[in-house]
């Protein structure tokens, strides 16, 4: 490997990882902007919609878990694609969605047959999405 191909990698960690602090600052603006205007008078009426507490936090997290895995992704390029035990290649991404979508799954089948008290039913989704990470 040549000086220039070694020193061209930070360079393009560093403009990698300048580009998503732009998104996320971007991402940052937009919400702020919404939030404000959603509280203005001129603002749509969404009292309809029924958001709670729990569900703000709920989709704050998801927002969370979507910036930490680009911040990731900037970090360590590449996903970390490897087989695990559904015998076939899997990314971080890969692995992010198959948790979050068996964390909706685990919540309707606690709220169907247990009831509406989710607490046990997230500590079930978090220790399910440890294992995927681990296992998948």
């Amino acid at each position: 490997m040549s000086t220039t191909e070694s020193n061209s990698e930070p360079a393009r960690a560093s403009a990698a990882l300048r580009g998503m602090g732009m998104f996320v600052f971007l991402i940052l603006l937009v919400a702020g902007a919404a939030a404000l205007w959603f509280q203005s008078e001129n603002g749509p009426n969404l009292a309809w919609m029924a958001w709670t507490n729990p569900t703000a936090i709920f989709f704050i997290t998801i927002l969370c878990l979507l910036l930490g895995m680009c911040i990731w992704e900037a970090f360590s390029p590449g996903g970390g694609p490897r087989m695990g035990i559904l015998r076939f290649e899997t990314t971080r991404g890969d692995r992010l969605f198959v948790s979050l979508l068996g964390s909706g799954f685990i919540h309707l089948a606690w709220l169907g047959f247990v009831g509406p008290e989710l607490w046990k039913a997230l500590v079930i989704s978090v220790v399910y999405a440890l294992l995927v990470f681990r296992l998948v």
